[in-house]
């Protein structure tokens, strides 16, 4: 049975006390859902970049944004690559209620690696492989050796993880953090294990009502210094998960907190665009002090054409100040 060995460090209660807090204020706020939709769409392009970017994807974040709203079918390895892990993110609230089991890594895998590498998609590794990088001078640093390497033991190591995960104890948070380590720990994959691992971590975060990807994502926080991710990652695989949980954690709350900031500072661009222009605020004075008006009578006062009359009704209806009352030529509009 896998069990976890960390410590419940100042570090670690403040960052889950924080969150809570962050994210507390973040469903509890009143966000139009055109403002709600933009920040959705960008979060999951932003994922699929900076996901695939802390693989070696070459493609600049423009590519990727060009890529994915274009909808056109990917030229090159690289675009599938990010078109694939785009296409998983914009279903994964539909996979909100499947149980986490190897069926579902095998799935994800084979849709990930789709038209990347078919060879390898969706099968447990059955080799050995080392996880490391190559220095300035070309050596390989090993980083890590994972414990097991045939679809057996592989599997095994999955299961109990699995098992793991769906017991009571923990916290939702803490639980996504020792299952983002350990799924890369046991490496079940020949590729694809970093993006595989972020998307399931996601899934679980979703499935435990933190609407990642819709409100904020993780994997701009990773790319900002990979090697750090890497580092502190890898620092875990002794037994002791404690550095990589504070660090998983600052991870959380940092998004939270940089996804507060962008709809503060788009509610308060919506809030600027609301406001009424000059003319609008002479058709206001006018409608205060007639009471209602007509399209044909707000031409007539203002000396303008009845075209732009009723563009001006319009857009002040539009930001919520004037209601329309009637239809056709029995319209007319009055203060809200």
């Amino acid at each position: 049975m896998f069990t976890p060995k960390y410590k419940t460090s100042i570090k670690l209660i403040t960052n889950i006390t924080e969150i809570a807090r962050l994210y507390g204020q973040l469903e509890g706020s009143h966000v139009p859902s055109s403002l709600m939709l933009n920040l959705e769409r960008d979060n999951l392009i932003q994922s699929s970049f900076s996901s695939n970017r802390i693989e070696g994807n070459p493609l600049s974040h423009l590519d990727v944004t060009n890529l994915l709203l274009s909808d056109r079918i990917p030229a090159n390895r690289a675009e599938k690559e990010v078109s694939n892990y785009y296409g998983i993110l914009k279903r994964l609230e539909i996979l909100e209620n499947t149980r986490f089991s190897v069926p579902l890594f095998l799935d994800l895998h084979t849709e990930l690696m789709e038209g990347v590498n078919d060879t390898i998609k969706g099968k447990i590794r059955d080799n050995e492989v080392i996880v490391g990088k190559r220095n300035e001078n070309g050596e390989v640093f090993i980083k890590h050796i994972p414990p097991a390497h045939n679809p057996q033991k592989i599997t095994k190591l999955l299961d109990e993880l699995i098992e793991w995960l769906g017991s009571e104890e923990h916290l939702p948070i803490i639980k996504a953090g020792i299952f983002h380590h350990r799924f890369v720990y046991i490496h079940p994959f020949e590729d694809g294990n970093g993006r595989i691992c972020r998307i399931a971590t996601a899934l679980y975060l979703i499935q435990n009502s933190y609407r990642i990807n819709k409100y904020f994502v993780l994997d701009d926080y990773y790319d900002i210094d990979r090697d750090l991710y890497s580092d502190k990652l890898h620092s875990a695989d002794k037994g002791d998960v404690t550095g990589w949980l504070e660090y998983f954690t600052d991870g959380v709350r940092s998004s939270l907190q940089s996804v507060l900031a962008k709809l503060d500072n788009g509610l308060t661009k919506l809030s600027f665009n609301l406001r009424p222009s000059k003319k609008e605020l002479q058709v206001l004075d006018i409608i205060k002090r007639e009471k209602e008006l007509s399209s044909i009578d707000l031409a007539t006062q203002l000396g303008v054409s009845r075209q732009q009359a009723f563009n001006l009704l319009k857009s002040l209806v539009e930001k919520g100040l004037l209601e329309q009352i009637g239809e056709k030529r029995a319209t007319y509009y009055r203060l809200k």
